[in-house]
């Protein structure tokens, strides 16, 4: 679901060279100078691709484009105008559930939460820095780093086709990494913490999203690293806050959690079939580039099932059967759906995979934290 401060009034992301954009290259890095004036973005040009255009079309395929698609952040969105409706757009609302259950999830295993109005106060707070916040920060970053992708894969998105300029970009960058990381702080002085965990979580994975989209580390580019730091960011951090933010957060738990993100590897995958031409044009090895669609596609199911397995195993060795019985009670209508969709084609199906297959899934996290629970 960040950079290092080297000065108060100055961050800066340095490239190798250019102060212009060019509209025959494709803009191969950015910099960034924020300071307390201005806002200042260079880019440098690159001749790698030449093939590549990184200008949309001149249209959207607005006929057939969803108004609810293009607020959800999801593919088959309508082509819009409006500025506040595709800043939110940029920050793909429809990935800040899992995250929201994450905190669920680590509230219900730290034994600690009471439905009291300030608990439930905290929680929504840690919602909206998990959510909102740092996982609009990360998207809309992802999307900044992969607009020559999607100026191939989804042209009529909001930053190759020009709907919103590169310094509004930029600029909700910052202000969603910064905002996250502020709540971060007040939940820490709210829960009395002599260490800033919840901040240090926060930051630790601002940072993540940021190398996993940015060069040159861009750690997207590998199939298998990125893959697993993606997964682990939607389960074990916001796990992590929300147990953090009401208790203690155990070896054991971190331990179960990095291995839940196993489950999370294989989700992310799912989205990795729908850029297989853009990431095989620019070369980045996402698993079904790598290995074909064929195989991509089982390693992402038995990644999604074995982990649950392994999970439901774990439980019933340390004495909880009935949850591990649950667990395994919600494994059943994933794999039901992933024959009924995802194996067929999981180009074409893949959201309506995700709509069917993840809510029993995110189920199993929180039967999974219940069971846990100190």
């Amino acid at each position: 679901m960040a950079t290092v401060l080297n000065t108060i009034s100055s961050i800066r992301f340095l490239n190798r060279t250019g102060d212009h954009l060019r509209t025959n290259k494709l803009l191969a890095s950015t910099s960034v100078s924020l300071t307390r004036r201005t806002l200042v973005i260079r880019a440098a040009e690159t001749d790698t691709s030449e093939a590549v255009k990184s200008q949309a079309p001149d249209k959207a395929p607005a006929a057939n484009g969803s108004s609810i698609n293009q607020l959800l952040g999801i593919k088959g969105a309508a082509q819009e105008t409006n500025k506040w409706k595709i800043r939110l757009q940029l920050t793909k609302p429809v990935t800040w559930p899992p995250l929201v259950w994450g905190v669920v999830c680590g509230a219900a295993a730290s034994g600690n939460f009471h439905w009291n109005l300030e608990d439930v106060a905290k929680s929504i707070v840690c919602m909206i820095m998990s959510g909102p916040c740092l996982t609009g920060y990360t998207q809309t970053l992802n999307d900044w780093y992969d607009r020559d992708i999607d100026a191939i894969n989804e042209p009529y998105r909001p930053i190759p086709s020009g709907a919103i300029s590169e310094n509004e970009v930029i600029t909700q960058i910052w202000l969603l990494l910064l905002g996250g990381l502020c709540l971060g702080g007040l939940l820490d002085v709210w829960a009395g913490h002599n260490f800033p965990v919840v901040f240090y979580l926060a930051l630790g994975g601002s940072l993540l999203s940021y190398i996993y989209s940015a060069p040159p580390l861009k750690l997207k580019q590998n199939g298998w690293i990125g893959n697993f730091a993606l997964g682990s960011s939607y389960i074990s951090l916001p796990w992590w806050a929300g147990q953090a933010l009401f208790g203690t957060l155990t070896p054991d738990v971190v331990v179960l959690t990095l291995l839940y993100s196993i489950a999370g590897l294989g989700i992310a995958i799912i989205n990795d079939f729908k850029s297989i031409e853009g990431d095989r044009a620019l070369g980045l090895q996402s698993l079904p580039v790598a290995f074909g669609i064929d195989t991509a596609k089982w390693i992402c199911v038995g990644a999604i099932d074995i982990t649950q397995l392994a999970i439901a195993g774990y439980l019933i060795g340390v004495d909880k059967p009935y949850y591990a019985l649950a667990l395994l009670a919600l494994i059943i209508p994933q794999v039901f759906f992933q024959f009924q969709y995802f194996l067929k084609d999981p180009v074409k199906y893949d959201v309506k995979y995700q709509a069917s297959a993840q809510p029993f899934l995110v189920l199993g996290l929180l039967v999974t934290a219940l069971a846990t629970s100190h």
